[in-house]
């Protein structure tokens, strides 16, 4: 029976030599950092990855992590480049070339076509002395650091140093070119990092779907707008335009006793809580919640004070904003 103890153990030894690996990457990062930020900034094409076996592996993840924070990227298999996709590669882009020992076989040819053709090359390798990082215009010496495996051939601190330094390059390119939340959204429509982006203006419902009477309507028509548009709720507006107020079942339960009679000014709440179109919707969800309300109007806070959607609770949820 394995020894929960014994493995915690293992656990915690091979997670505190990777943490010295990345400390002493930390410390070795120069000037060389600095100058493949701005080689890759010049490009006028993309950052071309590549990399054989784990390196290659983490130069896949290190090309999705560039491609979505604003620098184009794509990850080439050194095999693949070999038989036709050095075709890809071209004299508008600067390649990042990974290799732990640097004289990785497979990457011959890739090197071989960056020094052909002028294509910037940033080599990334444990060896100052390697063939990758001599015939690099940038090189980024990776720290000598113990592998977390015991007998120093299995890739783990190696690998681990390598991806964080994609990732600080990632970083540093995605702080200079000031990315913002609404720039990742765009690459990331789908999935939970989609919706917890999503603004306002992206759910909401307009134009002839938003249920607006004037403040001199009577409550007969004000209820027919309620329940013809489907939102539980109907915004009332001055004569400018305005919203000034809004009609709920609350609202409609403390002024039944002769609620017929009654125009919706008469009946209304008046200075709704509103939301903003750019506003996070994943914030508009919280206000609904706290408030214990199913629907916001939208309205710019600049703007003329006219309601330019309604944001209802249910669209929210569908679309995986929680």
């Amino acid at each position: 029976m394995t020894d929960p103890a014994t493995l915690l153990a293992t656990a915690r030894r091979v997670i505190a030599i990777e943490a010295r690996g990345l400390a002493a990457l930390s410390d070795a990062l120069g000037a060389s950092f600095a100058a493949a930020v701005e080689l890759i900034l010049k490009a006028k094409g993309r950052v071309i990855v590549s990399g054989m076996g784990k390196s290659g592996h983490v130069g896949r993840k290190i090309a999705a992590t560039l491609a979505s924070t604003g620098t184009p990227a794509q990850f080439v298999h050194p095999a693949e480049a070999s038989h036709g996709d050095l075709g890809m590669v071209t004299e508008a882009d600067v390649a990042l070339v990974l290799s732990n020992s640097g004289e990785t076989p497979e990457l011959s040819d890739i090197i071989a076509h960056t020094r052909r053709f002028a294509i910037p090359l940033i080599g990334v390798a444990s060896r100052e002395g390697s063939t990758l990082l001599r015939q690099s215009d940038v090189a980024i010496v990776l720290p000598q650091a113990e592998e977390a495996c015991g007998t120093g051939i299995v890739p783990t601190t190696s690998t681990t140093m390598t991806l964080a330094l994609g990732d600080a390059l990632a970083v540093a390119l995605m702080e200079h070119r000031h990315f913002t939340p609404d720039h990742f959204r765009t690459f990331h429509p789908g999935g939970k990092l989609g919706a917890k982006l999503m603004r306002v203006a992206d759910l909401m419902h307009g134009g002839e779907a938003l249920p607006l009477v004037a403040e001199a309507t009577p409550m007969g028509e004000a209820l027919v707008t309620m329940s013809r548009k489907g939102f539980g709720v109907v915004g009332v507006t001055d004569a400018a335009g305005r919203l000034t107020g809004i009609v709920t079942d609350g609202d409609l339960r403390r002024h039944l006793d002769g609620l017929l009679d009654r125009t919706a000014g008469e009946v209304m709440t008046r200075g709704p809580r509103t939301v903003a179109p750019d506003q996070v919707a994943e914030s508009a969800v919280a206000i609904m919640r706290d408030r214990k309300i199913t629907c916001l109007f939208v309205v710019e806070p600049e703007g003329d004070g006219r309601a330019k959607g309604i944001l209802n609770i249910h669209d929210c949820l569908r679309a995986g904003v929680v």
